[in-house]
């Protein structure tokens, strides 16, 4: 059986405690074992280097060096590690280890709850199969990332709330690797609200089987 490991907590805007209960509740449908933990010192138990899959949903907060360095060495070793909005881009700041396996770091939401379009630009990936380009309605994150990101959505600022980024366009879902492990991420899910969203769901839950290590 598949076993995955949910760490939440952090800045309680982001609704930690609900979005776990919707990725367990996801997990356990899927066939996996599942955990949770609230504290950091989860990462730097020797046992996760067994699991299948860890979620963090962590915003802000600190990360102590024993905890990203096992968390790290896990993923490299061939756990997978997968994601969504602040819980997994905006946690442990200073910790540059985590943001370079992230593969992005958020730096800003220009506009703050706003309305714009997720575009697929993967559609015949598995985990985008059946998605069309979709409307969205939340925080428009602008995210520093690795260019070796596998993308597979994005969106484009239209400059309203930022003039000098007129026509970026952003990474807002990608998968990569990080060492033997596969990391999955979507920018998307500012509240738990959010997963009610039937595209923004279904490509969260696919990334998390994506991203777990075959048993």
């Amino acid at each position: 059986m598949k076993s995955a490991l949910i760490v939440y907590g952090g800045w309680s805007g982001h609704d930690p405690e609900e979005c776990a209960t919707i990725y367990r509740r996801w997990l356990h449908e899927d066939g996996y074992s599942v955990r949770t933990a609230t504290e950091t010192s989860a990462f730097a138990d020797p046992s996760i280097h067994e699991l299948s899959l860890i979620v963090p949903i962590f915003t802000m907060s600190k990360i102590e060096k024993a905890e990203v360095e096992n968390l790290v060495k896990a993923v490299e070793g061939g756990v997978g590690l997968a994601g969504h909005h602040g819980g997994m881009s905006d946690a442990f700041r200073e910790a540059v280890e985590y943001q370079f396996m992230v593969g992005g770091q958020w730096v800003a939401h220009p506009g703050n709850i706003i309305d714009y379009t997720v575009d697929i630009t993967k559609p015949d990936d598995p985990i985008m199969a059946g998605i069309k380009s979709f409307p969205y309605t939340s925080e428009q994150y602008y995210m520093h990332v690795d260019p070796s990101n596998e993308v597979l959505a994005t969106t484009t600022f239209t400059g309203e709330h930022a003039s000098w980024i007129e026509g970026v366009t952003m990474p807002v879902v990608w998968k990569r690797k990080h060492g033997k492990g596969r990391v999955f991420h979507s920018t998307l899910g500012h509240q738990a609200k959010e997963f009610e969203n039937v595209n923004m769901a279904t490509i969260l839950r696919r990334g998390l089987n994506w991203a777990a290590r075959d048993e």
